[in-house]
């Protein structure tokens, strides 16, 4: 089986990925074996193109996207005595040599006919990794040599990358011109909310995240530990990871306690931020202010 996540300069999609399952889940049922020719760019330790016998199969199915363009013929050309299949195809143009090289054509749309509906969309139902809210941030230069940032992040990064987990990455900074961010904090908070999880190496990342009650796993980019570090404590949130302590083994401690036991705490701990409990700094601002206030409701107004 191949597609355009076979090719060299392909793509590998989410859609043709879930279509390729789909046809697969087929050719078991029917008893068929087969193997699927990866993109050595997307799956490195794949079977691919330049290590495939043509000679060693009979038939080759070309599973989803466009039938169409150079590569999709080159396959006709060098697997020319197999019989050839495309399953789930658009045909843009039914004359061209991409085409008209199938034995088959099982199109889900094409001109004068009909369409059919995607492979995807009946695909196996995998079961759903966590999502994952990434906030970093490579600035904050006024810890001077003290800094650790772009360590933190490339470490950070690195180690998520080979996680099974569905990663979304997120900026704490708002923008009413950008349509990538966030205009408001009630819209970063209504992501932040749909999370299972947040790995971050900022301030407000990890407070932002608490307050929707979803873990964070946090890092202090900064030596010897900084705000990160107290707003941890202030919160008594214990997923903290120190810059020197910064290995795979401690992130994958608290990876596990975040998904585990350390939801209840991050629900019971948004709780009581939104309900008000705790103490913050703005408790003392009347007093600092010289103003006598009995209430949050009423007391003079400072001019």
């Amino acid at each position: 089986m191949t597609g355009w996540f076979s090719f060299l300069h392909g793509e590998a999609t989410a859609g043709d990925v879930l279509a390729l399952e789909r046809v697969a889940v087929v050719l078991r049922a029917a008893g068929v074996a087969y193997d699927v020719v990866w993109s050595p760019g997307f799956r490195a330790d794949g079977t691919h193109f330049e290590g495939v016998d043509p000679a060693a199969y009979t038939h080759l199915v070309f599973v989803c996207g466009p039938a169409h363009g150079a590569q999709v013929e080159e396959l006709h050309r060098r697997f020319a005595h197999c019989v050839r299949i495309a399953v789930g195809v658009s045909v843009v143009d039914p004359g061209s040599a991409a085409v008209t090289g199938f034995h088959r054509v099982l199109a889900r749309d094409a001109p004068g006919t009909g369409p059919t509906l995607d492979l995807a969309a009946r695909a196996p139902v995998p079961d759903a990794p966590p999502v994952v809210g990434v906030v970093l941030t490579h600035g904050q230069r006024e810890y001077g040599s003290l800094r650790r940032h772009t360590e933190v992040a490339e470490a950070v990064t690195g180690w998520l990358g080979g996680k099974d987990c569905a990663r979304l990455e997120l900026e704490t900074r708002l923008d009413a011109h950008d349509w990538r961010l966030c205009g408001t904090p009630a819209q970063l908070q209504a992501v932040l909310a749909r999370l299972d999880l947040v790995v971050t190496d900022r301030l407000h990342g990890l407070v932002l995240a608490l307050r929707a009650g979803v873990p964070a796993l946090a890092v202090d980019p900064v030596a010897g530990g900084a705000k990160v570090t107290a707003q941890a404590r202030a919160c008594s949130w214990p997923a903290l990871v120190a810059a020197e302590e910064l290995r795979a083994g401690e992130l994958e401690r608290w990876w596990a306690w975040c998904l585990g036991e350390g939801r209840e705490t991050a629900r019971r701990l948004g709780a009581g931020f939104r309900s008000g409990a705790g103490t913050d700094t703005a408790d003392g601002l009347a007093e600092a202010l010289g103003l006598r206030r009995t209430s949050a409701s009423a007391g003079p107004r400072s001019r």
